[in-house]
């Protein structure tokens, strides 16, 4: 006996995917993280990223495209920073890495 063409068995449904995680809105009463705060940059710093207030995580990209536009990697140890004057006041001293960088903005943002 030949099935015709709506006779055919149909797939079994496919189960629903499960539904992606929504990123909630804070409410009202939620105060932005460390990283979103806005943070007042001190003078000399603000002569790299401006003096208006900035969150910390966009004071670090503003820091680093300062650093590559002006070309103060160490071309040896990439990790390491020689400072311009500029650099030299907010982090105190002549050469810097990667990682101390943080330690130094930390102390020109409030």
């Amino acid at each position: 006996m030949a099935t015709k063409p709506s006779e055919k068995a149909k797939p079994a449904p496919k189960s629903a995917a499960p539904a992606a995680k929504s990123v909630k809105p804070p409410k009202k009463g939620d105060a932005p993280n460390a990283l979103q705060k806005p943070l007042q940059p001190s003078q000399d710093l603000a002569q790299i990223v401006g003096s208006e207030m900035l969150p910390r995580g966009e004071v670090v990209s503003k820091v680093w495209a300062y650093i590559k536009a002006n070309n103060l990697q160490n071309p040896k140890n990439r990790r390491e920073i020689v400072a311009d004057d500029k650099l030299r006041k907010v982090f105190g001293k002549e050469k810097v890495t990667m990682f101390e960088m943080n330690k130094y903005l930390a102390q020109h943002l409030s």
